[in-house]
């Protein structure tokens, strides 16, 4: 038994005072990481990008349709200034004092600390220095920029926020955890509080690995965990997916410590969990796309197609093709999570037995099982064939629309975006059926017109070549045939995975939380006009 249940004193003494309330409540989303942030919210907001994953196109998805749809919406993040700096196009003085300093009449708040200011990545380096990231971090949304802000709802997301849940807690300010990831840190009190962070004020309300007699026997013996705290603590959680939640509770991944899922089995059962879908940036979209080499619609889709294939071809050195089946691997080379030894196992007799048709594959990722694939490409003279190099914006950009179909036969997968951003540019996702990818990839049905993919249930390298045998079939069909159901995809991909249809669940959870609308209702006749 883990729990604490010791009501701090002072309560009301320690609370932000909201005795003025606001018409609209106040949302903080705290993220480590994100691509973008809307220009109405503060100056620079265009320059503020630090992306390592998924959690930051899902933030920037998420706090634009947040402030499109008229809510306060705030955001705090560390101040990556090298970072930021490298995404300015020109920084003239002005611009320079501003990355030094915090912004003015912003709703973007930069945690401050000299760890953030230099680095070249947002995450990286040994455990250790992770940890200290994460307590700079949040030392100053809890000593700064909450205390500043006065939310009255706090968002966090991942283990690197997981205190502030408990400080949320303490303060009595409803707090959603995400968790997007099953990563977490374990720390002691002594650790926390000599990073500057009052952890006394609210350690009651962590999540700790034996159950501590007191405050002095927990701060330094005790281990706190920070992706179980931010779990325990929180007042709601989701999972990025329907269907990883429901692995979660009913026990299918192995890996997933048995302390975090039982927090969140408690969260799922006294109703207080729910699975809600990322969504791709709606910069996600062939027709609009400036890394193309030629831009499409779903009319268009097939001379699209070919025209980035041979551009891709040309960029990779493969053989000039624009009728060879090519795949595509987007995702980093994780052979824990993501299934790249699978096709390693296969590659060799799959690009044999396809051979006379030409099929190719171009992997564009990073990560350290890219050497296993380049040693398979020189032994057996591969080159042409196949493509491996490390993983930039624009290169995957052209590899969505230049592929035929996409490869992710990840293991688990709390979501997903590669398959959601494929069926958006026309190309097939071939997936295990696991987590989100069950959630948004179903088995194409030719004769109901149905399905958008290939997905296959049985994890090991057989199951990955039944699932390329399927995508080589629908290649045999005649063009009118593939055109049609190429052109339904891409339509079908545009109206289901929308950022604003995931904001709009988001906004139910918050106004859940709240117990009031996060935003005002135009009284009638005024529908579509902007409130200020």
């Amino acid at each position: 038994m883990t729990r604490i249940a010791i009501e701090p004193k002072d309560m009301e003494a320690s609370r932000i005072s909201r005795s003025l309330r606001r018409a609209l409540p106040r949302i903080l989303l705290v993220t480590p990481e994100i691509t973008s942030v809307p220009n109405g919210m503060g100056d620079m907001a265009n320059r503020l990008t630090a992306k390592a994953g998924g959690l930051a196109d899902v933030s920037a998805a998420l706090v634009s349709a947040l402030f499109d749809m008229g809510a306060d919406v705030h955001v705090a993040l560390p101040h990556y200034r090298r970072l930021f700096r490298s995404k300015a196009v020109k920084l003239v003085s002005e611009d320079l004092r501003l990355y030094q300093s915090r912004l003015p009449n912003t709703r973007i708040h930069l945690a401050e600390d000299r760890i953030f200011y230099y680095r070249e990545a947002v995450y990286g380096g040994y455990r250790d220095e992770l940890a200290k990231i994460a307590l700079a971090f949040q030392r100053e949304v809890i000593n700064t920029i909450i205390p500043l802000v006065k939310p009255d709802l706090i968002h966090c997301n991942d283990w690197m926020t997981g205190l502030i849940p408990g400080l949320a807690r303490r303060l009595n300010i409803p707090c959603l955890f995400t968790v997007h990831n099953i990563h977490t840190h374990e720390m002691t009190l002594a650790a926390i509080e000599d990073r500057g962070i009052d952890a006394a004020e609210f350690w009651s309300h962590l999540y700790y690995q034996q159950l501590p007699g007191s405050y002095e026997q927990a701060r330094d013996s005790v281990p706190v965990d920070l992706l179980a705290s931010g779990i325990f603590a929180s007042d709601f959680i989701n999972t990025v997916s329907p269907t990883f939640l429901n692995e979660i509770v009913e026990g299918k991944h192995a890996f997933i410590p048995g302390h975090i899922r039982a927090e969140i089995c408690q969260k799922r059962n006294a109703g207080c969990a729910v699975g809600i879908l990322n969504a791709p940036d709606e910069t996600h979209d062939p027709a609009i796309d400036p890394h193309l080499a030629q831009t499409y619609t779903a009319e268009t889709v097939i001379a699209g197609k070919r025209a980035n294939k041979l551009a891709l071809q040309q960029e990779l050195g493969l053989e000039l093709n624009p009728e060879a089946p090519l795949f595509f691997w987007p995702s980093r080379l994780d052979p824990v999570q993501k299934g790249c030894q699978l096709l390693a196992h296969i590659l060799y007799e799959v690009v044999h037995a396809y051979w006379g048709e030409g099929l190719q594959l171009a992997i564009i990722a990073n990560g350290n099982f890219q050497q296993p694939f380049h040693d398979i490409v020189r032994f057996h003279g591969l080159h042409g064939r196949v493509a491996v190099c490390n993983f930039r914006e624009p290169l995957s950009r052209l590899g969505y629309a230049a592929a035929d179909f996409m490869l992710m036969p990840s293991l688990f997968e709390p979501c997903g975006l590669p398959q959601m951003v494929s069926t958006t540019y026309g190309t097939l996702p071939i997936v295990h059926d696991t987590g989100g990818l069950h959630d948004t990839i179903s088995h194409l049905d030719l004769d109901r017109g149905s399905g958008n993919g290939f997905s296959f249930k049985t994890y090991d390298p057989n199951g990955l070549r039944w699932g390329i045998d399927e995508a080589m079939a629908f290649t045999r069909l005649p063009l009118a045939t593939r055109t049609s159901h190429l052109q339904r995809i891409m339509r079908e991909a545009r109206h289901r995975f929308d950022h604003s249809l995931m904001a709009k669940q988001y906004s139910m959870v918050y106004e859940r939380m709240l117990h009031r609308p996060i935003v005002r209702i135009p009284p009638p006749g005024m529908l579509g006009q902007t409130t200020p």
